[in-house]
């Protein structure tokens, strides 16, 4: 643990020493709650339905932009053969990476609470807020954004090149997000539409920032995390011997 910690702890100075991760946030905070208020101002709109609605587009964006060096940067700057040979296993290192990568966007995610508090202040006098979707939606972005992570952390392992792990990330997250969408789920067929509700993002997305939280969308999430670092730490095992 003393070890993980370690990395998360080293993996975080470096994010937090350059102004990208600034510039992320600002950007992440200005598109959402612009987006927000535009809504509050122009349409009436002051709940957040619609904000939880198109988190996980936004997040199809900032996510991979903001892993996509993780693990190419290293080869690219010829430190990951010095992060390799470290005293520490392989799978330490991967988690270490994602934890710190899941601490960024949980600390984006905190920046947002302007928001909910905005939908209390604004509520008309005795209109109580139902705080269930409210509190499902964060919870739910936070366990989508552990996937986004996960997955694009794996991207990231397999080239060099950040442009192309910005790309795979994006390509990764988009389709595993766009299979349970209800856009795709009207165009199969009957049969297959149980399976992409199962295996889609969105659908078990859904599900939760409503406000009930069913332990099948959580251990899914959780699944795929777990399966895409398995991954990413094998990757990096098997460029040892190359």
């Amino acid at each position: 643990m003393k070890r993980t910690l370690t990395m998360v702890a080293k993996e975080l100075r470096s994010c937090f020493s350059t102004p990208i991760a600034y510039i992320f946030l600002v950007i992440y905070l200005v598109a959402t709650q612009g987006f927000f208020f535009y809504l509050f101002f122009r349409v009436g709109e002051s709940d957040l339905r619609l904000f939880f609605f198109w988190q996980p587009v936004f997040m199809l964006f900032l996510i991979p932009a903001v892993t996509m060096r993780s693990w190419a940067e290293e080869r690219k700057v010829g430190t990951m053969e010095l992060l390799m040979t470290l005293p520490v296993p392989d799978v330490v290192v991967v988690v270490g990476k994602f934890l710190a990568c899941l601490i960024f966007w949980g600390i984006a995610l905190a920046l947002t609470v302007t928001l909910p508090w905005t939908v209390y202040r604004m509520a008309a006098e005795g209109v109580a807020v139902d705080s269930g979707p409210i509190i499902g939606g964060y919870v739910g972005l936070f366990l989508l954004g552990a996937v986004y992570i996960a997955i694009c952390l794996f991207a990231s392992s397999i080239t060099e090149n950040q442009i192309i792990a910005f790309i795979m990330g994006l390509t990764f997250c988009g389709v595993l997000l766009l299979i349970g969408s209800t856009l795709i789920l009207y165009t199969v067929p009957e049969f297959l539409v149980k399976p992409f509700q199962f295996i889609g993002l969105w659908a078990n997305f859904e599900n939760i920032s409503r406000g009930v939280l069913d332990s099948r969308n959580v251990i899914y999430y959780l699944s795929i995390v777990v399966f895409f670092l398995y991954l990413n730490a094998s990757m990096i095992e098997s460029r040892k011997w190359k």
